[in-house]
């Protein structure tokens, strides 16, 4: 009988290939072959003095979270389904959706959803700002909002990106596995498990949601995310100098390192993040409330803000890069202060995540840190032919020090997104660690424990005898 070849590797890794051009390090490479290659490659990167994430909206798709011309999409059709839209606003949201819409027919970029904000947002600023250098904005269209207008649909765009970005992490189930669970519990504990003696791993995300928060919450990994306080924490941007440590042998002079710890970054706001005077404060609110909404028809969408308009909290900020009034003041500038020096430090490995490169700000930081001659960058991209490996291409000295992941073209034709995906790559690219496997034992046993208790409380009923 003839032996049936092995099947191929359903990724390509695209960097320096060995005649020291570009090309695939997995080509050739059978799925068992190619996975041993690319898992130690990984780690080799992972053990890198400095480990910095990058994550993007595609790392919240899998807990119904949505990319940014979803979102755009979504929160739109909210608010123009509220009964008390003013007639100058729809005007607005047609001109942005025509110019979304010619920009795709003509095979041109519009600019992002967050740009646009960013517009909308500085518009507010500049008519409510008393002795500034203009006291109007035009528009093109008719009639023109009034500051009352305008700050209506500030608010009411919010309070709908709130809605949208309401994500919850699913429970943990008796029977999950490591390859089963959310991707950030797997993603996370792994990221946690490299070798304490290396410099802390810095997350960066520019995500609103808080979900990484949740799975770092529920593994017990400990974080600074530049805030202090527990009530009504206010933005302290210090205490991404410090660190955590056992006491040890205080008496001796040594303490030993809490491994499970790293630094989180959130570049664009959270949806836990609200002004107080001028001070950024955070304080998680009930999402149970929002568990449902991103299944509601547009018109349930609006019913549902209308009814929680007294207590339906916003961003903190609307998810702009250049909104002057605010993003060049704290705690932005610090923030995106810090992930440009992050990646200018030596041993740098900057991993890419659910990012499609489309916010120019973040983008132009990556790019001047490839002049780091010690940086070595992987791009998870999900999608072979997407635009963003091109771009990644054409990186100087590519081959040196920028890698793309993504599948094959063959892969891609039998099974779109599913490999290459933040979830493949948390669960299965990524390798496995005993940690996590020790974890999700650990809350079994206290599920079981759990149940074994609710059925052994006695019958409190009695009957008369």
């Amino acid at each position: 009988m003839t032996a049936v070849p092995p099947a191929p590797i359903e990724y390509q890794l695209i960097g320096l290939a060995e005649d020291g051009g570009v090309g695939d390090l997995l080509a050739g490479l059978d799925q068992k072959q190619g996975r041993v290659r690319l898992q130690a490659l990984i780690s080799e990167w992972l053990r890198m003095e400095n480990l910095v994430v990058l994550t993007g909206s595609g790392t919240s798709v899998s807990a119904g979270g949505k990319t940014m011309a979803n979102l755009e999409t979504a929160v739109f059709a909210a608010i123009e389904a509220l009964p008390d839209i003013p007639a100058s606003i729809t005007p607005i949201i047609e001109a942005r959706k025509n110019a979304v819409l010619l920009a795709a027919f003509d095979d041109d970029e519009p600019i992002g959803f967050e740009a646009w904000l960013s517009f909308v947002a500085n518009a507010l600023v500049v008519v409510e700002s008393a002795g500034g250098p203009f006291s109007a904005v035009t528009w093109p269209s008719t009639p023109a909002p009034s500051v009352a207008d305008l700050r209506w649909f500030v608010d009411r765009l919010r309070m709908a990106i709130f809605a949208e970005c309401a994500l919850s992490l699913p429970d943990i189930g008796p029977a999950a596995s490591a390859d089963k669970i959310a991707p950030h519990l797997a993603f996370l504990s792994k990221l946690v498990a490299r070798d304490s003696n290396l410099g802390r791993t810095h997350l960066f995300t520019l995500n609103y949601d808080t979900l990484f928060e949740q799975a770092l919450e529920l593994l017990g990994v400990q974080y600074f995310d530049g805030f202090t306080g527990r009530a009504s924490a206010r933005f302290d941007p210090s205490v991404y100098g410090l660190d955590i440590y056992y006491p040890g042998e205080v008496a001796e002079g040594r303490v030993r390192r809490f491994d499970k710890f790293l630094h989180f970054y959130k570049l664009h706001g959270s949806i836990h993040w609200f002004e107080h005077g001028n001070e950024m404060r955070a304080r998680h609110p009930d999402l149970a409330p929002f568990r449902s909404y991103a299944a509601l028809t547009p018109q349930d969408k609006a019913g549902s803000l209308v009814s929680l308009a007294g207590g339906t909290p916003s961003v903190g900020i609307l998810p702009t890069a250049n909104k002057f009034a605010q993003t060049l003041t704290m705690p932005y500038a610090h923030l995106f202060r810090s992930f440009q020096v992050r990646l200018g430090i030596p041993q740098t490995f900057l991993l890419v995540l659910g990012y499609g490169f489309g916010d120019d700000h973040v983008s132009r930081i990556i790019e001047n840190a490839l002049m780091n001659p010690s940086l070595v960058m992987l791009v998870v991209e999900p999608n072979p032919n997407s635009a963003v490996i091109e771009r990644i291409r054409r990186y100087k000295d590519l081959g040196k020090r920028a890698f793309v992941l993504c599948p094959t073209t063959d892969a891609f034709t039998a099974a779109p997104f599913k490999h290459a995906t933040f979830d493949d790559f948390a669960r299965t690219v990524m390798p496995d660690v005993q940690w996590l496997d020790d974890f999700l034992r650990l809350r079994r046993f206290e599920k079981q424990i759990a149940s074994s208790a609710t059925s052994a409380e006695p019958d409190t009923e009695t009957t008369d005898g």
